[in-house]
């Protein structure tokens, strides 16, 4: 595991260790589970904008799929 030294305003930091506490959970456990969250949204915008590239042009044929699959 790695050690990590942020610098925060003391007021930002006042407010973390009070979101921490109203949940009951220490204050590294609480930026350990916002740093997942932002990586899980950060892969996730990867991977679609990966699928959009390899969709680029085909999407005349995702319509016409979507409208055969609609009965129209």
């Amino acid at each position: 595991m790695t050690a990590l030294t942020v610098r925060l305003p003391d007021e930002k930091h006042r407010r973390l260790k009070a979101l921490a506490k109203s949940r009951g959970t220490p204050l590294n456990r609480l930026i350990d589970e916002m740093t997942t969250l932002m990586l899980a949204e950060f892969d996730a915008e990867t991977r679609f904008q990966i699928r959009s590239t390899r969709g680029a042009g085909q999407e005349a044929y995702g319509l016409q799929l979507l409208n055969k699959a609609m009965g129209s």
